[in-house]
């Protein structure tokens, strides 16, 4: 996972950076730099929307007393969307909107949930294999007839 991290640190600035000075020599610099501020704008205003739809159905879930699994789905799609939207560049937008929008939030939704049903059977699957050959011990139980059956717990002579 650390690998992953490193990786889209390193990789995902760099394709920005070569999106945006290859949209820069399309259009212009100061049209590539205004269209970046109307992404970011129309960003807060959706993270803002989205973020609160999503704050509601949770508020209306929780009050009904239901699991809200898919309202948390949802609140942290919006938080990732609105970050990546946030972010300046292209790329990061266009998975930004994917996140955030209702009708691609279904897909994104269901991906998570895949996601994390893989993740939590592969650590269950590794916990039990670690579980159970970190206590299996071999050996045998010895009793010691001379003890008495409190297991010597009991009151003791004076000596």
């Amino acid at each position: 996972m650390g690998v992953l991290l490193v990786v889209l640190f390193l990789i995902v600035p760099i394709v920005e950076i070569y999106v945006i000075v290859q949209v820069g020599q399309e259009i212009g610099a100061l049209p590539t730099i205004a269209l970046l501020l109307v992404e970011s704008a129309i960003g807060a205003w959706l993270v803002k929307r989205e973020g609160r739809r999503a704050w509601q159905a949770l508020k209306s879930a929780v009050g009904t007393g239901r699991l809200p699994s898919r309202e948390l789905a949802d609140a942290a799609l919006v938080l990732v969307g609105g970050t990546l939207l946030l972010t300046p560049g292209f790329v990061t937008d266009v998975f930004g909107l994917f996140l955030i929008l209702p009708v691609t939030r279904t897909f994104a939704r269901r991906a998570l949930g895949w996601f994390a049903a893989r993740r939590a059977s592969a650590l269950v699957a590794r916990s039990s294999v670690t579980r159970n050959s970190a206590r299996t011990v071999p050996g045998e139980v010895i009793r010691d007839k001379d003890r008495p059956a409190d297991g010597g717990a009991g009151e003791r002579s004076p000596e």
